[in-house]
Parts: structure tokens; sequence; C-alpha cells
């Protein structure tokens, strides 16, 4: 039986919960990599894809709460996400740094999720074998 290469992957939501397949897509794409061996150097969460890290949505009853699932699955697994902080603030998505740079009332970032530039997810795309990105549909 021939072995598979482990590969390391980065990859890009840009699809926000609820309004597109995007998380839901990337975190059974994301699950299937870590079981089948291969490495996720980093989430990076761009565009409307960062209200994946908001501590304020709330999923109904009878649905995935993507947020908490996404939180789970990065913290069991070790896996760094971040969340582009240009979008993020045009987003009302702040950490506790944000929040008191621009005087607002609350922060509202889940963790792990970091709040950070594009110089992470260029870092990322030198260090990964393949970057994936998960678009809301058009």
């Amino acid at each position: 039986m021939a072995q598979t290469q482990s590969l390391s992957y980065t990859l890009v939501i840009t699809g926000a919960p609820y309004a597109s397949q995007a998380p839901q897509t990337a975190l059974g794409f994301a699950s299937a990599l870590v079981q089948a061996g291969h490495r996720i150097d980093r989430i990076f969460l761009y565009g409307d894809g960062v209200h994946l890290a908001s501590a304020l949505s709330c999923a109904p009853s009878d649905e995935i709460n993507w947020t908490q699932a996404w939180s789970g699955f990065l913290s069991e697994n070790g896996i760094p996400a971040i969340v582009c902080v240009a979008s993020a603030l045009r987003r009302g998505v702040l950490d506790e740094t944000e929040q008191k740079r621009y005087g607002k009332m609350a922060s509202n970032l889940v963790s792990p999720f970091e709040i950070a530039g594009l110089g992470e997810w260029i870092d990322s795309l030198k260090r990964s074998s393949r970057t994936l990105y998960f678009n809301a549909a058009d």
C-alpha cells in the first residue's frame, strides 16, 4: 500500500456563516485533512468570513452553531486562526485591543481566533503546500 505524502494547508474563508456554505464546507474539509494526517498551518478569515469569529451570532436551537464548532475544532487541533483586521473592523468584530483603540463598549472576538493583518496570510502562503479558498456563492 502506497503512503500518502503529508501536506500543509492554509484555508481562507470569505463567506459568512448562515449566509453561505463556506464555513461549513471548510470545516468538513479541515476535519478530513486532519484525519488524513495532513497539517493545517492556519485558517484565515477575510471579508464576510470574519462573522464566523463573532461571539454575538446566535444559531437557532435546531441549527449548528458554526462559531462554536469552529472554535472547538481549532482548539482541539491547535490550529491558529487569524481574522483580517480591516475586514473585522468594518464588520464590528473586535478583540479587546481594538475595542480600547476605538473606544467601543465591548469586544466580541471568540477564542482562539486572533485579529491580525494580511502579513499573517502572506506568511502562511509561503509556508503551506496548498492554499484553498472557501467563498460565498455569487
